[in-house]
């Protein structure tokens, strides 16, 4: 019987802006289940970045239920999502998200410092994330003298330094040309194999392709749940996540 990591219940989320009431979601139901790789896809609007930050603690619902590995997440207070966050669920964005004035290593290890490892174990732990992106070659290196798509590793090996159950990734190559995306995609691929569960949020069908199972969206309702059967694989996504000999 396949483990339910996501379980999510008649699920909805209300804004009031001024005198306008807006419905992001409207009772969505959804189950992902451990090292599942879902992309939930639908326009502008649609209600997926809603769905996202409940799914990655980041906002609470107006109404419904959501559990996360057997916890009823959705009642937690704002400092029990945030260690429910830290420890379970690696984020990815488009803009990278990286402080300018630290380097890659210290961009990485910095998850570290909120779950109470010492400085030694954070360099350690941050060191073996950037390598297996490929980047331990740019570790001094600071977010403005690398590509986009190195910058991009470096969030993704932040992503993954603390070992979290889940990878969160909203519109990951949105900000990258063709052949960048597609080695980024790679590593999603080499993760999503070592056995984590990846969600990916995106409007651009050939990047969801990579996933095994669409959740399309609109007007903050499940408009379809289907199972990918042409999948986009990179052909090999092991050279995209391992250190290249120089």
């Amino acid at each position: 019987m396949e483990e339910k990591m996501i379980r999510v219940s008649e699920l909805s989320k209300t804004y009031v802006m001024g005198d306008e009431i807006i419905n992001a979601l409207k009772s969505v139901s959804l189950t992902i289940s451990k090292n599942e790789y879902v992309a939930l896809m639908g326009p502008s609007g649609s209600g997926k970045s809603t769905l996202m930050n409940i799914i990655g603690c980041l906002d609470s619902p107006t109404s419904g239920e959501y559990i996360l590995n057997g916890i009823d997440v959705s009642v937690m207070s704002d400092g029990e999502l945030a260690e429910v966050r830290n420890k379970q669920i690696g984020f990815v964005f488009q803009t990278f998200n990286l402080l300018p004035r630290l380097s890659s290593l210290e961009n990485v290890a910095l998850p570290l410092v909120y779950a109470g490892y010492n400085k030694e174990k954070r360099l350690i732990k941050a060191a073996e994330a950037l390598n297996k992106v490929g980047l331990g070659d740019r570790m001094t290196h600071k977010p403005n003298e690398l590509s986009g798509g190195q910058r991009q590793r470096v969030a993704i090996a932040r992503a993954l330094v603390n070992d979290p159950a889940i990878i969160l990734a909203d519109e990951p190559t949105g900000n990258l040309d063709t052949k960048t995306s597609i080695e980024i995609m790679g590593i999603f691929e080499r993760i999503h194999n070592a056995g984590n569960t990846v969600i990916l949020v995106t409007h651009e069908p050939d990047i969801a392709g990579h996933a095994h199972r669409i959740v399309r969206l609109r007007d903050g309702l499940v408009e379809s749940d289907t199972i990918n059967n042409s999948i986009n694989k990179v052909d090999d996504p092991n050279h995209y996540y391992k250190v290249r000999s120089s």
